[in-house]
């Protein structure tokens, strides 16, 4: 049987999501230690290409690790979000 709620559960997308979201500055390192997830990156450039989050990007030295936040001026009501994390979006929470 289909769980009834499977793209709001806590996956990887999900959390990168909401981290960028709440203000946070996460990395690599983070997702591997609080969801046990490896494709950050892959994540973030999707979220980037496909859907248009403003996320920056820096990258630390000397291991050059890169760090992703939410752009300062980016407007999370006019964000559009993965299936995933679809009950982030304000309209979905409402409804």
């Amino acid at each position: 049987m289909p769980q009834a709620h499977f793209y709001s559960k806590p996956t990887s997308v999900y959390w990168t999501c909401k981290a960028l979201l709440d203000g946070r500055t996460i990395s690599h390192q983070t997702e591997i230690r609080e969801v046990h997830g490896w494709r950050l990156g892959a994540i973030v450039h999707r979220l980037k290409a496909e859907f248009g989050w403003p996320i920056c990007t820096e990258y630390t030295s000397p291991g050059r690790i890169a760090l992703y936040r939410l752009s300062p001026d980016a407007d999370p009501t006019k964000l559009r979000f993965p299936k995933s994390a679809k009950s982030l979006c304000k309209e979905e929470v409402a409804e």
